[in-house]
């Protein structure tokens, strides 16, 4: 299943490592910006994080988001995602971490949790995906 939302044109932003901004709120009303690594399943964003995190309480709170991803290439290019999160859950978070591990390290790591975070790591906090519906899509400068 596709989300009509995201453009065929932008997709690549959600399927290749370029670093994302995630914004949440905090308790106060402030924002709160994150640099992430994002995935897409057709249908969500997919955020790999720990729930021991600000962000994850944020979200937690209140479900309203935004991931802003620029192209790396081209500054003028870039998606803006504004949407809310429909999921939290551990299931599958270390093999999705994983996977992202290798793609955002090119191939050259193949674990999260050993080659990019260590071991102990895995024992002081716990893993989850966060899934994100798309709502609103902005993308590109207006002098485009």
């Amino acid at each position: 299943m596709t989300n009509e939302l995201i453009p065929a044109s932008h997709l690549d932003l959600l399927t290749e490592p370029v670093n994302a901004v995630l914004t949440t709120m905090m308790p106060d009303g402030q924002p709160q910006s994150s640099m992430v690594w994002a995935d897409y399943d057709g249908h969500h964003i997919l955020i790999n994080t720990a729930r021991e995190r600000q962000k994850t309480r944020n979200l937690q709170k209140n479900p309203k988001t935004t991931l802003l991803i620029i192209d790396p290439a081209d500054s003028s290019r870039w998606i803006e995602i504004r949407g809310r999160c429909v999921e939290m859950t551990e299931s599958g978070a270390i093999t999705h971490a994983d996977k992202l591990a290798k793609l955002y390290s090119g191939g050259e790591k193949q674990r999260f949790y050993g080659d990019i975070y260590t071991e102990e790591k895995r024992l002081q906090e716990t893993r989850v995906i966060v899934r994100i519906l798309p709502v609103k899509i902005a993308t590109d400068a207006i002098f485009r």
